[in-house]
């Protein structure tokens, strides 16, 4: 990419954190379960203190015991999440572990009030499940309509494919 000296996988790595936490929704859902549904989940990157946002970091997740994922996770399950930015030039397929967690300073930390307004009980509620994701990789897609006019207008005017390489520059399988 012009005038950017990081590879694709780093700047799309860091572009997909930029977009999550811009827009934190995700279709999220458990692997190897009957009801094998994604359902929409609010993510809340827990960026460590002094970290960068564009680093990423744990990614958690505020559930119901009696309800969809938190009802079927056990105590960890092998998960799946799938994002659109919400400016739709960004796209990931997130893979990882979904694991139950009891942890209390990061229910203090990452409570809000619209989260609250999902809990009778507020923090204490019997039915609040906290769900930390241990993510592992990602397929990220950038969607960049100049790329694919440009690709699209080599293959008609020159006869040219560019095929793997616009993808390549446009696409990464990236650790987490």
């Amino acid at each position: 990419m012009f005038g950017n000296d990081e590879d694709t996988e780093t700047r799309l790595k860091k572009a997909l954190w930029k977009a999550l936490d811009d827009s934190p929704f995700v279709m999220l859902g458990l692997q190897g379960v009957e009801d094998d549904r994604t359902r929409p989940m609010t993510a809340q990157v827990d960026v460590p203190d002094g970290g960068d946002k564009e680093d990423g970091g744990p990614i958690y997740f505020f559930a119901s015991k009696t309800d969809g994922v938190g009802q079927d996770i056990g105590t960890s399950a092998r998960a799946v999440a799938t994002f659109t930015g919400k400016d739709h030039k960004l796209f990931a397929h997130i893979h990882g572990t979904l694991v139950a967690s009891q942890d209390r300073e990061v229910i203090e930390r990452l409570w809000n009030p619209i989260i609250a307004s999902w809990y009778k009980d507020g923090k204490d509620d019997p039915d609040l499940l906290l769900l930390r994701f241990d993510t592992e990789r990602a397929e990220v897609w950038e969607a960049n309509a100049g790329a694919t006019l440009k690709a699209a207008a080599l293959k008609a005017l020159l006869d040219v494919d560019p095929g793997k390489e616009h993808s390549e520059e446009h696409k990464a399988s990236v650790a987490l």
